[in-house]
């Protein structure tokens, strides 16, 4: 019987910086709206379901790849997919024509949740007392990689072009490929059923697991609030602001403050607060939007707002994987993809709604609209995770 790995600072680095550039491959795209409406003459909707569709794929691959986990060599399946994430890239790089562009960004979808396959390693690997922090310092890095494309995107696209941004990031994940082959340890599958029980398991999970179903609902309203807010915002800022590709991507860099909630998150949930933080993170989220709403006339106050938006809807997100983690320890790829699967299509519903929003009422309809779904979460929160107990696994 092999020991489990040992998790080293130095793999948990690596596992971080490896979810930050996989995850970045979704969210390039965001800040090149306007540019890509331009360049194609697309209506704001149209342009905007580019990220839906990405996010679509995203779902998809959480489904059918990230179970996989448990069921093959995590070494391998790693390497597999951030090589797909590198050809798609690279095709996205060289399209000539905007349906090619929404194809092979389908492709990126699927292939780049490496993230939602380390995420559930480093749980696996770390020790029980020091779980959560493990998490959360993955998780930095996947949020780090969500923030930071968009400002690596929108300066690349004013030095160099849209198209370099893709080729770039393409280069930069056939790297991480190749790193994953040699650096990551050999693990054996959690799991040796067939496929279809692999996949029907998950669906079993969400029956017998009362705290996955609350928590994945809450995330998935949580990140539709992240798709509204992050996909109308480049066409608020150019507009109101006259903002060039790269100044827009620079408000990635504010956002990125709010990965510490990661971190804050992750030791909260390893003392036992996750419940109660949560809610606190929540109302985080919801106190944002008034100063988003004043960001038309004040980049003081959407600054600020951006920050706290971040922090709000991270570290409920951190809250969330930490207790869903404590479940079964033999299914954490299998609940990664329910919770992610969840998460993920209140993102792709939060964007589209955003599209469709913008082009009715302007940045006033998306402000009300985030905070509607950002109160509705803390209503959510307040009802289900205050009346019943957390079901802990036995230790």
């Amino acid at each position: 019987m092999h020991s489990k790995p040992v998790l080293t600072r130095g793999l948990l680095a690596f596992m971080a910086v490896g979810s930050g550039l996989s995850v970045a491959s979704l969210y390039y795209v965001q800040p090149l709206l306007e540019l890509l409406a331009r360049e194609y003459g697309l209506s704001d909707t149209k342009a905007g379901l580019l990220v839906t569709v990405a996010q679509l794929g995203y779902l998809a691959g959480l489904i059918v790849v990230v179970p996989l986990g448990d069921h093959h060599e995590r070494r391998k399946l790693l390497t597999i997919t951030s090589a797909l994430t590198a050809l798609g890239l690279l095709a996205m790089g060289l399209s000539h024509s905007f349906l090619m562009l929404v194809a092979f960004s389908i492709m990126v979808g699927i292939s780049c949740v490496t993230a939602q396959i380390l995420v559930p390693l480093a749980a696996h690997l770390a020790s029980d007392d020091k779980r959560g922090s493990a998490v959360g310092t993955v998780m930095s890095g996947l949020l780090l990689g969500i923030l930071l494309a968009r400002t690596f995107s929108g300066v690349m696209a004013e030095l160099a072009g849209w198209r370099s941004v893709f080729i770039v990031a393409a280069v930069l994940m056939a790297g991480y490929s190749v790193a994953c082959y040699k650096i990551l340890p050999h693990l054996a599958p959690t799991s040796n059923t067939s496929y279809r029980a692999l996949y029907v398991s998950i669906l079993h999970l969400f029956r017998d697991e009362p705290v996955l179903r609350r928590r994945s609902l809450i995330g998935g309203l949580q990140y539709a609030v992240f798709g509204i807010f992050w996909t109308a915002m480049a066409f608020m800022l150019a507009r109101q602001y006259d903002m060039s590709e790269a100044m827009i991507g620079m408000f990635g860099l504010i956002g990125a403050i709010g990965i510490l909630a990661a971190r804050i998150a992750g030791r909260l949930a390893d003392r036992g607060w996750a419940r109660l933080s949560t809610g606190g993170f929540l109302m985080v989220t919801v106190s944002s939007w008034g100063l988003l709403y004043w960001g038309q006339w004040s980049l003081v106050a959407f600054g600020v707002g951006v920050v706290l938006l971040d922090l709000g809807i991270q570290g409920a997100h951190i809250s969330n994987q930490s207790e869903i983690y404590r479940l079964n320890p033999e299914a954490r790829s299998r609940l990664t993809t329910g919770y992610m699967a969840s998460y993920f299509l209140g993102g792709a519903c939060g964007s589209a709604s955003a599209a469709v929003s913008y082009g009715m009422g302007g940045w006033p309809a998306i402000v009300a609209l985030g905070s509607c779904v950002s109160i509705l979460c803390v209503v959510i929160w307040a009802i289900t995770e205050l009346r019943f107990p957390v079901k802990r696994m036995r230790q």
